[in-house]
């Protein structure tokens, strides 16, 4: 049997959400072992006063295996 905790995390991207995502998973990886499951929960973009989207950011939900 195995317990599992969730975890909130935000990557953001001049490029798109699903580079977002990814640098947000990337980052985590660096300090957070046993990263199973990554949900994305919400994705927003930042803008400049004209309207151009600036950065795009993703929410994530990630489950990671718990460790005694």
């Amino acid at each position: 049997m195995s317990a599992y905790k969730v975890i909130e995390i935000i990557g953001s991207s001049s490029e798109s959400w699903e580079a977002a995502a990814k640098a947000a998973i990337m980052e985590a990886a660096k300090s957070i072992r046993h990263l199973r499951v990554a949900e994305v929960g919400r994705l927003d973009v930042n803008l400049s006063d004209d309207g151009e989207v600036l950065e795009y950011r993703a929410r994530l939900k990630v489950s990671v295996k718990h460790e005694a």
